[in-house]
């Protein structure tokens, strides 16, 4: 059974270079914000019922839009394509090939994840032919004001049906190889030509190979394009060579995900890559990787049509052998000045390896991170990942909010070994106090998903905030005792693992981070 999550498919987690595991609440919109309209392109098969899509929307801000109204115009299409709104949905004909939609309610846009609305469906007519293509304008007002406008592409094709192959399950142990195949078969009544495989896989799972029909990011393998075609009722399999990286944790499980879709659905699933500034993926210069023929009837799982999108997905878990553990170590800092001076400070943690922590499939936080703030100072700037905390109570409605003694922060899901994950705090000295004392704890309790509670060097987990040391030399508290006088850990640039490894979700599905990560400020970051 798949253990996927379709909204890492779909809808991405945002994490192109930022850590976010928190949001503030939703504000009404303010004149400022600005906003991007997105739709994706469309291959509905003749002869069929159509497909259900809606917009999606990414402001700069956490908003709510009232009266949302959106219209679309797919005359270019008028006779072939029908346009309607699904079911509840207050959708009506505006002219030949105009469909206008109303919001009945509110609708609330996440400045992380943005917001899905207005389901509508889109299918052909009785003239439709395959190859037909067309415009679908979109453009989207609230309370009489037009807010964004997009414009994808539309067309007809030939339906067919894939399906996934058998998952399977390997182990190794960091650093070691394995093989593992990938299987897919032609269920429907009509012969495939050609089929891509996309790959959702986790950040210890890599790939020297570089066939020239797939594409890659640095070790990681992306997608691969395979021309042969598959008839009715068969199937296909290619055999990859993988290795896990050295720094994967053990013990434990890594996972990819295989899906299956026609060239055409790729291609629609990959028209916002380049406007969103999505990193390129690079074909290989290797050999060409071919599909060989299998038998459907020797390993198919019951048929089903393409109404269960799930169908098309092949897992592969892998079993990791052996130990390699984490150390993350608390980072605090040293900080002088005068009475009024506000001071800023990078606090958080480095994770020493030797064993990154990826825990992105399960979008748990790797850690917990409390930030006491030192005697004499307010706390002005604070990173919205972090929540104001009395006692065991956090205040996610305040999340990012200054004044607070106390701090809960959620780092996000992915540390890197080797890299130091912070967030900055700007603290104003309302008193002059000699060593005036803070704190930063990493791995806190959490009565909560994800947490690390196996760190191999428990005796660094805090670090002091130091304000005016007495005879400090500034900078962080690197070595963990809190004297100030180790120097300051390095901030490093984004990880380029986390940026090019993690297939399909940063680069093909994630369509909503991109526009996120695209103007979003930067937090918690490694």
């Amino acid at each position: 059974m798949l253990t996927h999550s379709t909204r890492r498919w779909l809808a991405g987690l945002g994490v192109a270079g930022a850590f976010v595991a928190a949001s503030a609440t939703p504000a009404f919109a303010a004149p400022a914000a600005e906003f991007d309209l997105y739709f994706q392109d469309v291959t509905v098969a003749a002869d069929s019922a159509g497909v259900v899509r809606s917009p999606s929307l990414y402001s700069s801000e956490s908003t709510v839009l009232n009266e949302v109204s959106v219209r679309y115009d797919y005359s270019s299409l008028a006779g072939k394509i029908t346009l309607a709104g699904e079911s509840g949905n207050d959708c009506a004909a505006d002219g030949d090939g105009v469909l206008l939609c109303r919001e009945q309610v509110p609708v609330t846009i996440d400045e992380l994840f943005g917001g899905f609305f207005g389901e509508v469906v889109i299918a052909p007519t009785d003239k439709a032919t395959n190859g037909d293509t067309g415009e679908l304008k979109i453009s989207l007002k609230a309370a009489g004001k037009d807010i964004a406008s997009y414009t994808s592409r539309v067309r007809v094709g030939e339906g067919v049906d894939l399906q996934g192959g058998p998952d399977t399950t390997v182990t190794a142990a960091p650093g070691g190889k394995f093989q593992a195949p990938v299987t897919v078969f032609n269920v429907g009544t009509t012969e495939v030509d050609g089929v891509v495989a996309m790959f959702d896989t986790d950040y210890g799972i890599r790939t020297k190979e570089r066939f020239d029909n797939c594409l890659y990011a640095e070790d990681f393998l992306f997608a691969c394009i395979f021309d042969e075609k598959i008839p009715a009722s068969a199937g296909a399999t290619a055999t990859f060579n993988y290795e896990l990286a050295t720094d994967t944790y053990a013990p434990g499980r890594e996972n990819s995900y295989a899906w299956f879709m026609t060239p055409a659905d790729f291609e629609d699933l990959l028209a916002i890559r380049d406007e969103a500034g999505a990193e390129k993926a690079r074909r290989g210069n290797g050999k060409t990787l071919s599909l060989k023929a299998v038998s459907a009837a020797r390993a198919a799982r019951a048929v089903q049509t393409d109404t269960e999108p799930n169908n098309n997905f092949s897992g592969l878990a892998v079993d990791v052998t052996g130990k390699n553990g984490a150390d993350l170590e608390a980072v605090g800092a040293t900080l002088n000045g005068k009475k009024g001076a506000e001071l800023t400070a990078a606090l958080g943690f480095r994770n020493n390896g030797p064993a990154t922590l990826d825990y992105l499939r399960s979008e748990a936080n790797v850690t917990y991170v409390d930030v006491t703030v030192p005697t004499g100072t307010t706390a002005i700037a604070v990173p919205m990942e972090c929540a104001p905390r009395t006692g065991n109570d956090v205040e996610w409605p305040e999340a990012g909010s200054p004044g607070a003694g106390e701090y809960r922060c959620y780092p996000g899901p992915f540390a890197p070994a080797g890299e130091t994950l912070t967030g900055e705090f700007t603290f104003r000295i309302d008193k002059v106090i000699a060593n005036a004392t803070g704190t930063v704890k990493v791995n806190v309790p959490c009565e909560c998903e994800g947490g690390f509670y196996d760190d191999l060097k428990p005796a660094n987990d805090v670090a002091k905030i130091l304000v005016n040391a007495a005879g400090g030399t500034g900078g962080g508290d690197g070595d963990g005792d809190g004297d100030g006088d180790g120097g300051s850990l390095p901030i490093t640039g984004q990880s380029t693992g986390l940026i090019a490894g993690l297939g399909a979700l940063l680069l093909a599905a994630g369509v909503g981070g991109y526009l996120v990560a695209k103007r979003r400020r930067t937090r918690f970051v490694a």
